[in-house]
């Protein structure tokens, strides 16, 4: 698990993605080849909000524990503590299963 006193920087949110599936729906094993990168995840941690260029503050969208789907190809890899997350900006969020 992340260490407690991470916070992700300005606007950015700390995502665990959802474990990779192994077999289609149909029972088909996949090797690691066809694995498609998920797009869902759980929110780990939350930077604080973004500030306009005018100096609105503008509140992220989500919190921790939330169940989220992001842009395939938003955010960034990062590795912690031996653990895959995705770092991403709070547009990259698509949608919240809550």
């Amino acid at each position: 698990m992340v260490k407690e006193n991470l916070t992700p920087g300005r606007g950015k949110i700390l995502v665990k993605p959802a474990p990779e599936e192994m077999k289609t729906k149909s029972g088909i094993v996949l090797p690691d080849s066809a694995k498609e990168k998920p797009q869902e995840g759980t929110v780990i941690a939350v930077g604080i909000e973004e500030i306009t260029s005018n100096g609105q503050k503008i509140p992220l969208q989500c919190k921790v524990g939330d169940k989220v789907i992001y842009k395939k190809y938003g955010g960034d890899e990062v590795k912690i503590d031996n653990e895959e997350y995705m770092l991403l900006s709070d547009g990259d969020i698509l949608a919240f299963r809550r």
